[in-house]
């Protein structure tokens, strides 16, 4: 199986800065979702990757996130396991994120 690849907060901060087209997945559950997310994440619970993953493009570039960058490692494994290749965790997740977010 292939190896996660981390990307770093202030990397994807960067790219969405410079308005680089990349789809950010936040697998955390509701309730984490509510006190903050990406601006412009979207939000697949873990739970619900398996029966919403057509709802991710695989031929663009997706960075994963969860609260501390365990969740979204597994669900990089999954989504790596059924043939996505362009998937990266955001390293740290939320507790490292020092960018903006919204909340709902």
């Amino acid at each position: 199986m292939s190896k996660v690849i981390n990307i770093l907060s202030f990397d994807v901060q960067d790219r969405l800065k410079n308005g680089e087209s990349i789809t950010i997945i936040d697998v955390r559950e509701p309730e984490e979702v509510a006190q903050g997310r990406i601006p412009g994440a979207k939000h697949i619970r873990l739970s619900e990757l398996q029966s919403r993953q057509n709802e991710i493009d695989p031929e663009k570039e997706t960075i994963l996130v969860c609260r501390s960058g365990n969740r979204s490692a597994m669900a990089c494994e999954y989504l790596m396991g059924q043939g996505y290749r362009n998937i990266k965790n955001l390293m740290g997740g939320m507790s490292g994120w020092n960018g903006p977010v919204e909340k709902n």
